[in-house]
């Protein structure tokens, strides 16, 4: 079973400051974007996205900043269309938040998000389309426990703008506003990374850009990803509000009386 003990629920409440009603949205919304898009979750585990891993599609950099958040780096570049679909770098994507988030630390300091654009061009442009885009969006930043500092982009093409005009319109004002856009000026990104803990490639002082370190950790968690997410979902046949519902999908008119013992968990869990 997907795990509801009080150190699971306790990513949701820190996600949310404690504020236990927006806490069980969350949750909620967590387990009903697993139901919605069955093509990112299902048989969810690292060895099914090892061609994503080896294509340098994403890593985690070694070290945190100064105030002890980790730095996610997507290079969308390294992605061609024609290699595979898109929802395979969703969930590549997600297995690594999924294990950031594992400590104490990063659940209450947050990550922050690297993307270098280097190589885009109108193929990867094209992808994903505003549907696609939407339910990334939703997902990352209305049905995950974790909080995404600051997203910096570095060596956007002209192209970026029509890009971010996909996004944007899905994106939370606060968070659009942390979307930070340097274009190949390096001392821009040092004045929100600092150097110490970037790699060369980005005139960091940490040594080559590993993308092999991260892909091992995740391959090396095969069996507990099985666990938890290879499993029957706790909320299987439970009908979620509407207002807990992904786009699309229709609720019963069912009130919200069955979540009581997830809220009275979320209340005495801490």
């Amino acid at each position: 079973m997907t795990r509801l003990d009080d150190a699971f629920l306790l990513r949701f409440l820190r996600a949310r400051k404690f504020d236990y009603d927006r806490a069980l949205q969350l949750l909620l919304n967590y387990h009903a974007g697993r139901k919605a898009w069955p093509e990112v979750f299902q048989d969810l585990k690292p060895s099914t996205v090892k061609h994503v891993l080896d294509l340098g599609f994403l890593t985690v950099l070694p070290q945190p900043d100064p105030n002890g958040r980790y730095i996610l780096c997507l290079r969308p570049g390294k992605w061609k269309s024609n290699d595979y679909p898109f929802v395979d770098n969703v969930r590549a994507i997600y297995l690594t938040l999924e294990k950031l988030i594992q400590p104490e630390e990063t659940q209450v300091n947050g990550i922050v998000i690297l993307a270098d654009y280097t190589g885009v061009g109108m193929s990867q442009a094209s992808n994903p389309g505003p549907f696609l885009a939407k339910k990334v969006v939703s997902i990352l930043q209305d049905g995950f426990p974790i909080r995404i500092k600051a997203v910096n982009i570095i060596n956007e093409p002209r192209i970026f703008k029509g890009i971010f005009a996909i996004i944007k319109p899905f994106l939370k004002e606060k968070m659009a506003e942390r979307y930070i856009l340097h274009g190949s000026d390096l001392r821009s990104l040092h004045r929100n990374i600092p150097r110490l803990v970037l790699p060369e490639e980005y005139g960091g002082t940490a040594g080559q850009l590993d993308m092999c370190a991260w892909s091992r950790l995740l391959l090396d968690c095969e069996e507990e990803f099985i666990v938890e997410f290879c499993q029957p979902d706790p909320l299987e046949g439970v009908v979620l509000p509407d207002s807990m519902l992904f786009e699309g999908e229709q609720g019963s008119g069912q009130d919200d009386d069955s979540f009581r013992g997830l809220r009275s968990q979320l209340y005495y869990c801490y």
